[in-house]
């Protein structure tokens, strides 16, 4: 297929918690063949926007789609077409690697007579061989992550979103894990998020960045320097040039009413004291 498919497509996506905007409007496309990279620091509407392309909540106004797929009307076909690692892996630590794997194909619904060549296909991948056989809890950090690579990667979905991916590993580790990043990106779509920069220089063909919930940011690193020569061509530098001073004031919550304390107090002690003598 063509690279210019559009695979993730975000139109005007609004998200309020209670009064607070995280998301305010924001829209972009991403094509099949791309790793791009979606920036922005802590608050921004990162995860937040991850959360509504995964279905895990549900904007408050403005569409979603992934493989042309609406992620609010359709959420079983959208989850079937994506592979989720979420920055805190959710493993189970007991099972045997090869077994999880297959407990989440067939969750995410491979058929059986697919379902040891799907395992086999992203135990290979992955570079699992060596620990297919262990239980979870035996691994290392990196091989953890591996298997969190893996069990996105099991239904082979065309999109995969992929939060704070090299988190907590060593140089070693990480130059493993941004390989098999670099191999998946050459027939899926990469949405990545992470705050290590050089990751997304060395990973990634574009780059959304987003700030107080809007973009502020959207193109590949010879446009956006462009855009940007104060940023010298220095991704540290465009960061902070276009997150450090510019968010949207938030939203102040609503004052709560005045609680009257009164009314947690025993009736006897409302009353006025008596002046009345208490003799007849």
């Amino acid at each position: 297929m063509s690279k210019a498919e559009t695979t993730i497509e975000v139109r005007d996506l609004t998200k309020y918690y209670g009064d607070f905007q995280a998301l305010r409007g924001i829209s972009f496309d991403v094509h099949r063949g791309e790793i791009v990279g979606f920036l922005g620091p802590n608050g921004a509407g990162k995860s937040t926007t991850m959360k509504i392309l995964t279905c895990y909540m549900a904007a408050t106004t403005g569409t979603a789609k992934v493989m042309n797929i609406d992620v609010t009307t359709d959420s079983i076909a959208v989850r079937a077409r994506i592979g989720y690692l979420p920055e805190s892996v959710p493993l189970y630590d007991q099972m045997v690697v090869f077994d999880y794997l297959d407990h989440l194909a067939e969750l995410r619904g491979v058929p059986s007579s697919k379902r040891e060549a799907a395992v086999t296909h992203a135990v290979e991948v992955c570079g699992l061989g060596p620990v297919v056989a262990k239980k979870i809890d035996e691994l290392s950090k990196g091989y953890r992550q591996r298997v969190g690579l893996a069990q996105a990667l099991v239904h082979s979905p065309d999109v995969l979103i992929l939060d704070e991916p090299t988190s907590g590993l060593d140089p070693n580790q990480i130059i493993d894990i941004r390989e098999l990043i670099r191999s998946i990106g050459k027939e899926k779509t990469v949405l990545l998020s992470t705050h290590i920069l050089q990751e997304i220089e060395v990973l990634c063909d574009r780059v959304i960045l987003i700030n107080g919930g809007t973009v502020v940011a959207d193109g590949n690193f010879d446009e956006l320097y462009a855009a940007h020569p104060a940023a010298e061509r220095n991704l540290e530098k465009l960061f902070r040039l276009l997150t450090a001073s510019n968010a949207p004031t938030p939203v102040a919550p609503k004052a709560a009413a005045p609680v009257d304390a009164s009314k947690y107090l025993p009736p006897e002690s409302n009353a006025a004291p008596s002046t009345e003598s208490s003799e007849s």
